[in-house]
Parts: C-alpha cells; structure tokens; sequence
C-alpha cells in the first residue's frame, strides 16, 4: 500500500499541499484528478523523493520498485527494442552475469531468469512497442531516427515493459494517436500491479482505472470506481455539503437571535450562555465550488453555405511532389463533424492542410465554395504566437483600428477579461494558450473548423467546454484527436486515413478499437453486419439534420438569454436607485419615472422567461 500521511508542501508563499493525506491498496489503479495547477505532478515527484515535503511521510512496501517515464527521451544510437530491453534491469544484469558464471551460480541465475519471464521478454518487448506505433522495421531502427513525440513512445514502451511495483503516468497519452490511446487503455486495464496516473482523458479514467484521487484545495480525496462515478459522488458530496451548511447557517442564526434578546435577563441569563457555547463549538462547513471552466468562443458563420462545401475528385496530395495520400474521392457538407482516424505518419495532418486550403492537390480536383471560410487549430501553432506580446495585442492585430473597448471585449470572448488581456503569452498556461489560439483561428465565423489535437494542455473541465463549444457551433468540423471521448460525442462521420488513402471507416468507436485490437484487420471490418452499420450511418445522418434544425432555436434562445441579462441588469440598477427610499423625497418625478421603468422592465422580463422556457421545452423535446 502507498501511504501519504499529513504531507504538507509550498511553492514560494502557495501552499499546494495542506497536511494531504492518502492510502491507496495495493494493485489499486487510480486515476488522479484535479485542475491544472494543483500540484499533481509535483505530487509524482515527492513520491519518487525527487522533492522533500515540509511534514509528513510516506510509506511503501519494502523493496517496492517505483517507475515513471523519463523527462528524457532515449536518442542515442540503440535500437527501439534493445532500449526497451535494458529497462528490465534485473534481466539484463543476470543474463550478463550468466555468460561468465558456471556451476550452482549459473544454475541459480537460469531458475531465476525462468521465474521473470526472460526468455518471452523480447516477444513481450515488441508487442509492447507495436501497440504503441513501431512496427517490425522501426523497431530494429536507431532511437536517433525519430522525432521527439516518437520517442517519448519508446521512453512510455520502456517502462510499462519493466512492469514495477508502482507505475507513475503522467499525462501517457500526449504522445499518443489514438490507435496508441485504444491500446493503452486496454493494456492498464490489465496491468498487474499498482498504477497511478494523471490524466485528462475522460475514457482512460473511465475504463483503466478503479480509484479515483482528488486533488483540491491542497487535500486527496480518494473515490471508488471510475470517472463517472467519481464526478457523480463528488456533485453529491457538494449537494450535502450546501444542505448541511444552509441547516447550520439556520441554526446558528436562530442561537444568535436568542442570545442577543435574552443575554441581558437574570432569568434567561443561563440559558443564553448554554446556546454561546454552542455556537462557539458550530465548526464552519465550507462548501467549495470550483470556478467554472471558461468557455471558448468558436461563433459559426453568418449563413449557411450551399452544400457541399468541399467535393474532392481523384485528387492526391503531398509534399514536393511526393504523393502521401492519394485516389481521394470525398465530399464535406456544410453541417459535416467529421472525426478522422488513423496511425500517426498515415497523412491525417496532410489531408487537414488539403481540405484547409493549405496545400494544393498535386492531381485530381478539390472544388470548395468561393466563399468559404476556414479556420485551422494544430497544437505546434503555439509556438507561432509572441511570447513577449499580450493578448490585446494578439485580438487587435485581427480588427486594426478597433476601438480599446471593441478589443478588450473581443478579448473577454476568449476568456481573457480586464487585467488578464494585458497578459504576455510566456506567462499563460498551455491550456491558455491554446484557447487564444482557438479564438483567433475562429475569429472571422468560419464556415469549416479544422481541429488536429486541440485538447492537448486542457484539463476535464475545460475539455468538455470544448466538446460544447463544438457541439454548439454550426459549421462544418473535421477533428483530429487522441480524445475517444470527444470523438464519440462531437463526430457524425468517421474517416480511416490509412495505406495512403482517406476512407469512411463503417462503424462506431467500439468497432474501431476491435479494429485496432486485431491489428487493423480487414476481416474485422468486413463482420460487421450491415443492418448495424446502415443503422450507425442513418443516426449520424439523423443527429446532423437535427443539429442543423435546431440551429436557430438555439440562436433565439441565446438572443432571449442576451434579453433577459439585460433586463435583469435594468431593473438592478432600478433597485439601487430607488432602494435607500429618498428618491422620492429629491425627485418625484424622476422617481416615478423610474418605477414606471421597472414595472416595465420586470413585465418584459416576465415574458422573455416564459419564452425561453417554452423554447427549451422545445430544444429538448426535439434532441430527445
């Protein structure tokens, strides 16, 4: 069992940990949560002893061993698999001691390399290695041959093959495409001994682990079962704990008015000094709400454009002449949420850059509306923004000669209000960031959003005000994504990038992980039955048709919502303005006036309610 007790721990005058304690059971796979900023990973690093809590302990079983992935990537001139190989420290040192030792000894050594498994290592060491991405070929390759992202790969591959006691994760899939996410979760799912791991990726908490680790407020609160689960006990937890507070609240005014009105009686005197006592010994309950994850601003287009939207013909595309996806024939619809799959390398980021309008087809034809709009999101554009310039000047560069107001509100859209647009951009959060990026690419109300690995840096939260950002906008999406969750709530359709071609894959995300699973077999494809697949189809179709129905209800019902804040706001000012009861007395008439106003305002305020009820009656008797 991994045992923190009272840990406490500060970084400068911030205290992340508050005298935290928590026990996790041995084989336990506990997934831990938390915002960003919190301390998680700081968290890692005190359990691994790279960091000294101020008080506290922690305890493990004797000679357990600790692994986590390292911060440096192998690049040196080893194979994938000889890299993978030396992890399991223990193999490699007996099997080196075997080729000198001779007698008892080497009897000894073989008995114990039978025990771990040494001969199957290599067999388990490519498998490992394949369901992470390398096949055969690359496997045999030097480390130095890949890029950064490919070889954090071979770093996760090296520790989940040397199978320690307690396997530390912190954020596994980032390096990950979503074939690698597939078959991550279901290798945790199995993993034999204690995991803990840091994530945002809603499916792997969901599937993978039976714990749940809360972090917040500098305390671990540890939860049984999944995500789900989790995110259920907590609301439940938080619904008691503002029941409790309100019923203490009640108590504590009903001591304090007694006391107050017989404190001064002889004859009451004993008995207000009982509910004293009383009230000194009520312990404050304090109910914490987290500020609600910011929302992103992805406005759809003033118009819906005449479909299709882009109609690809016999077209291939690459880079310098080099075909790297080719015989596309593939059509996008104005109200199209396309999710495309596929191995990292297979052309996904290629075939964005075509229908973008970034890359020319090299043959064939692309058609797309003159007028379309496009906006396009990847992850290494962070780096394009100006660390050392704010985000005023980042949305002003996009409306020049903008009033300061007409910025800064443009500004408060993405989640930048008052001060906080005066911001540099070293000094903003990846999560940050990326939302300022998502703003600017969506700016000017695009007809198609192209999204390739947007929640890379976004906590749960945040995540899923994505996935309702998306949901919400009204233009066509093609999404990219190691997210299984996103994809199953945001995509319509489903493309295979594969083999040098882009194909609708025929089926749901389920089907696709089999289809992963078995080793991207065809057969698996083809035992699908076709009344399911047809079936998986009709309600893709039927879920984009209600979307695009249902669109201007929802641009009414946000125009009310926009009405009612502004009525509400009339009448508070109103209020204020009438509330110390002299208005009347300085000025009858503009008192009058004034109360005329209201009674006006809260009449139309009455409607505008009963509107907005109505109409969401209606949106929600239609999703159903």
């Amino acid at each position: 069992m991994l045992h923190l007790s009272d840990i406490t721990y500060r970084i400068g005058e911030r205290l992340l940990f508050d005298h935290a304690s928590l026990a996790i059971p041995t084989g336990a796979r506990v997934g831990l949560v938390g915002r960003n900023g919190t301390g998680k990973t700081t968290l890692f690093k005190i359990i691994q002893g790279e960091l000294s809590s101020e008080s506290g302990s922690i305890s493990l079983p004797r000679n357990t061993r600790i692994g986590a992935v390292a911060q440096e990537a192998p690049s040196g001139p080893e194979k994938l698999i000889d890299v993978v190989l030396a992890a399991d420290t223990e193999r490699l040192s007996l099997m080196k001691e075997a080729e000198t030792a001779d007698g008892l000894r080497r009897a000894e050594i073989e008995t114990r390399l039978a025990d771990i498994g040494a001969h199957a290592a290599p067999a388990r060491a490519a498998a490992i290695l394949h369901g992470l991405g390398f096949d055969h070929e690359a496997q045999q390759r030097p480390c130095s041959d890949f890029s950064g992202g490919w070889r954090m790969r071979v770093a996760l591959a090296a520790i989940l093959f040397s199978e320690p006691d307690l396997l530390l994760l912190d954020e596994p899939t980032n390096y990950l495409d979503i074939e690698g996410t597939l078959w991550l979760y279901n290798y945790l799912e199995k993993y034999p001994h204690t995991i803990l791991i840091i994530s945002h990726d809603r499916e792997l908490l969901d599937t993978s682990v039976d714990h749940i680790a809360h972090l917040q407020q500098g305390k671990l609160t540890l939860f049984r079962g999944g995500y789900s689960s989790f995110a259920r006990q907590y609301a439940e937890k938080l619904e008691l704990a503002a029941k409790m507070q309100a019923k203490q609240e009640a108590e504590r005014k009903h001591l304090q008015s007694f006391v107050d009105r017989f404190r001064a009686k002889a004859t009451k005197a004993r008995q207000a000094q009982s509910r004293v006592k009383r009230l000194e010994k009520l312990e404050p309950i304090s109910v914490f709400i987290e500020d609600d994850a910011l929302k992103f601003d992805l406005p759809g287009p003033d118009r819906t454009l005449a479909p299709p939207l882009i109609a690809i013909e016999q077209a291939a595309v690459g880079y310098n002449e080099k075909i790297i996806l080719d015989h596309l024939n593939l059509t996008v619809l104005p109200d199209d949420r396309i999710a495309l799959l596929g191995s990292n390398g297979n052309g996904k980021s290629t075939f964005c850059k075509l229908v973008g309008g970034r890359l020319p087809p090299l043959k064939g034809t692309m058609q797309a509306s003159s007028k379309m709009k496009v906006a396009y999101f990847a992850q290494h554009q962070l780096d394009e923004l100006r660390p050392n310039a704010t985000v005023f000047d980042h949305v002003a560069e996009r409306i020049p000669g903008a009033p300061v107001a007409q910025i800064r509100s443009r500004a408060a859209r993405f989640g930048f209000s008052g001060p906080r647009a005066d911001t540099p951009v070293s000094s903003l959060s990846g999560g940050e960031k990326a939302r300022l990026l998502m703003g600017l690419a969506a700016f000017d109300s695009p007809d198609l959003l192209i999204l390739d690995e947007p929640t890379n840096h976004l906590d749960i939260d945040s995540r899923t005000a994505l996935m309702e950002a998306i949901n919400d906008y009204t233009g066509a999406v093609i999404l990219v994504s190691h997210d299984r969750f996103l994809i199953e709530t945001c995509a319509d359709r489903l493309w295979l990038v594969a083999d040098g071609a882009v194909k609708p894959f025929n089926g749901d995300m389920d089907d696709y992980k089999d289809f992963v699973l078995s080793g991207g077999s065809e057969d698996t494809k083809r035992k699908q039955p076709e009344e399911a697949t047809a079936s998986r189809t009709d309600e893709r179709r039927a879920a984009a048709e209600l979307r695009v129905a249902l669109a201007p209800l929802r641009k009414r019902l946000e125009a009310i919502e926009a009405k009612i804040k502004k009525l509400s706001e009339v009448i508070e000012k109103v209020d204020n303005a009438l509330g110390d009861g002299t208005a009347f007395l300085k000025d009858a008439t503009k008192a009058s006036e004034l109360a005329r106003m209201r009674a006006e305002a809260a009449g139309a305020l009455e409607k505008a309610e009963e509107e907005w009820l109505t109409l969401s009656s209606e949106i929600e008797e239609a999703s159903q």
